[in-house]
This record gives structure tokens, sequence and C-alpha cells, in this order.
């Protein structure tokens, strides 16, 4: 087993196609992280002078000034009740000009990237990526008609379709798995270079998700390989896995299915360590109002078992199909 596994690395890694994709996977985190990096650098000192002498010019205006000083008369009505204890700090708050009004930038947030920004988008392409890595080095062997070759040399089917299914998907967990640490390390230093706080197990919770979103990745070069090799087709894995992902939750939807039974969202689960949903219930401590949208939580556990029994389903039915089928 130890030399078929070795075999299939080797020609996993002389296939150009999934060479070139194993440096896509890379390059466009990269990318993503820059443009993170970017968009929420903090504004320039010439920036934040621009932006004081904005403030000045705009509070200097009489508009401004009467409203500012109808404030400082009548606190309560402007303010509301209670009047807070510094009246003046208070109205030019409320009714002056601020710098951030003339400077606006996203400051950078660890947890936000994590559960909904760049860290999320970032598993999102390496999924798609290593999906297309299996599909790949599937596709090829039917394609070009060297599956009955390696057959000769080894013909015991099971254990074949065994090594290049785990070569296929430890190489996609592998480097799904490095780039992800990379881009949570680096977005770490950076936020620290800023002064922004990771402490609690922040930055740890980030990298937990990406290894999370690693093993997705690992499962979905998994799913492209199996496909593959039960309809002897990249296309039509790719069609299938495709269809499954964007419109598997609209139809659903449109037929009635609650929500935890979406792909999508059973994905998301298990990157994010539980998702929320909602569902149409009776309104919680007033039934005879009639049904609400009542949220409800995902919890890993539950989305593991989604994804892996669906996973395990494809991969008996591909073993089953290449066992059995002729091979051309």
């Amino acid at each position: 087993m130890s030399r078929l596994l070795r075999v299939e690395l080797t020609r996993l890694l002389c296939r150009r196609a999934v060479l070139v994709i194993l440096a896509v996977a890379v390059a466009i985190p990269a990318v993503i992280g820059v443009a993170t990096v970017l968009n929420t650098r903090p504004p320039s000192d010439s920036e934040l002078a621009f932006a004081e002498e904005q403030v000045a010019a705009e509070s200097a205006r009489p508009g401004v000034q009467r409203q500012l000083e109808r404030c400082l008369d009548k606190p309560e009505r402007f303010l509301g009740r209670p009047v807070p204890d510094d009246v003046q700090a208070a109205c030019e708050e409320s009714y002056l000009p601020q710098p951030e009004w003339f400077v606006y930038w996203e400051p950078l947030s660890l947890a936000d990237e994590r559960d909904g920004g760049s860290g999320l988008a970032v598993v999102i392409v390496l999924a798609i990526l290593m999906m297309l890595v299996g599909t790949t080095f599937a596709g090829h062997d039917w394609a070009s008609g060297s599956v009955s070759n390696q057959l000769l040399f080894e013909p015991r089917r099971p254990l074949v379709w065994a090594a290049k299914g785990a070569i296929v998907t430890a190489v996609a967990g592998l480097v799904s798995g490095l780039v992800v640490t990379a881009y949570w390390l680096v977005l770490g230093l950076v936020a620290g270079s800023r002064d922004i706080p990771t402490g609690d197990g922040l930055l740890l919770d980030c990298l937990q998700a990406g290894w999370r979103g690693a093993g997705v990745a690992a499962a979905a070069a998994l799913a492209g390989y199996a496909l593959t090799m039960l309809f002897r087709s990249t296309v039509a894995a790719l069609g299938i896995l495709l269809a499954a992902s964007v419109a598997g939750g609209i139809v659903l939807a449109v037929i009635g299915v609650d929500s935890v039974w979406n792909p999508g969202l059973n994905i998301a689960a298990i990157i994010l360590d539980g998702a929320s949903y909602y569902v149409e219930a009776p309104c919680p401590g007033n039934e005879q109002v009639g049904f609400c949208s009542v949220e409800r939580t995902l919890p890993i556990g539950r989305a593991l078992w989604f994804v892996m029994t669906g996973l395990a389903l494809f991969a008996a039915a591909s073993l089953a199909s290449f066992q059995r089928r002729d091979v051309p």
C-alpha cells in the first residue's frame, strides 16, 4: 500500500493542471489578504490633517454654531433625559462635525474576518479549488484511458481507489491547512502592529476556524474525486457538485424543507463551530399570535454528521461502481 501511495502522489504532483490549481490556491488567498490589510489600514497623517481642517471649517458655519447653542441652552430637549454630566462635550459630539465624517476606514477585526469576512472567503475559494484538484486528478485518468494500464500493475480495484482518494484528500488538506495558517498568522501580526487586541484566544479561534475550513476543502477534494470516478466525467462531477452547493439551498427553500438540511448552512456550521438559521415556529410566549421567525443554532456535531454521511454515500457509490463496471 505504501508503494501505491507513493506512486499516486508522484502522479498527482506531476499533473501540470493540478500544480496550476495548487499555485492558484496560494495566490488567491494572498491577494485577498493583501486587499484586507490595505482596506483596513489606518488613515495617514496627511489624511487626518485634512479631516481636521474640514471639521474646523464646517464647525465655523453659522448654522452649525446656532444648532450647538440651542443644544447648550436646552440640553434636555436636544439630548434627552437624563441630561449628561458633560453637556458641552455631548452637544459637540452630537451637533459638530467629527473627523470620521471626512476620513472613513474600517478597522481590522479578526472576529469579523473570521465570521463573515475574508477568512470565510479564503475557505470557500480553497474548497472550490480543491474540488477541482479531485476532479482533475481522476478525470484525466478516464479521459486518457490510463486506468486500464494502472489496473494491470495493481488489479485490486478497491486498493487503487483508496490510494487515489487518500492522496488527493491528504494533499488538499495539507495545502489548505498551510494556506489558512499562514493567512491568519499574517493577519495576527498586522493586528498586533496596529495595537488591535488579539487576546482571549481570538487568534487561536481564527486558526481553528481555518483548520476546520481546511478539513472542508479536503472533503471537497474527496467528493470531487469520488463523483468523477463514479461518472467517469469531470464535467458531470463538477456540474453536480456546483448545482448542489449553489442551487441546493434555493431548491430546499422552494419545496419547504427545513434550512437545517441546506448543505451550505451545514458547511458554515463546521467552519464557524455552529451557525444560526431561522425557522417558522409558534411565537414564543404568545402562540395565539401565529407563527414567527425563530432563530436556532445548528451545532457542529449535527453538521458533521450531515456532511460526512453524504460524503460516505458518494464514496460508497463510487467505489462500488469502480469495482463492478468494466474499465475501457
